[in-house]
């Protein structure tokens, strides 16, 4: 896996530009802060994320991949303010579940999330090496 980085951009934060990859594909449906009993395990932002992470991580696992592996995640988030200021929670989950990989990323804000107390989903495509 190769990071992609235009010259003379600086450096991405917490998210890559692009990654060059070949190997066996494996794509995960958007995962929520729910866990194997879907009970929504709180109603904390940075909570649901983690949870919604390591939901994302445990079908990764099942396939025979692993977080670095990851090169695509997409998160949908109901309140761009609960987002922010859950930031340095976030960053915490993300260093325990995910170490220093950081794939290509975007998040969006929406309206609202089919599980009513949802306020995130993750999805995400994972690169197994050849």
């Amino acid at each position: 896996m190769d990071i992609i980085n235009p010259r003379g951009w600086p450096r991405p934060r917490g998210y890559s530009n692009g990654i060059k990859c070949n190997g066996e594909m494996i794509f995960i449906a958007g995962q929520i802060g729910w866990d194997e009993t879907e009970t929504i395990v709180s109603d904390d932002f940075a909570e649901q994320f983690h949870q919604a992470l390591q939901n994302v991580i445990a079908v990764l696992d099942a396939g025979g991949g692993k977080p670095e592996h990851i090169v695509r995640l997409t998160g949908y988030v109901t309140s761009r303010e609960e987002y922010l200021a859950a930031g340095k929670l976030i960053g915490a989950s993300w260093k325990e579940l995910m170490g220093r990989g950081y794939p290509v990323m975007s998040f969006v804000i929406v309206a609202g999330l089919i599980e009513d107390r949802a306020k995130v989903e993750l999805e995400a495509t994972a690169v197994l090496p050849s």
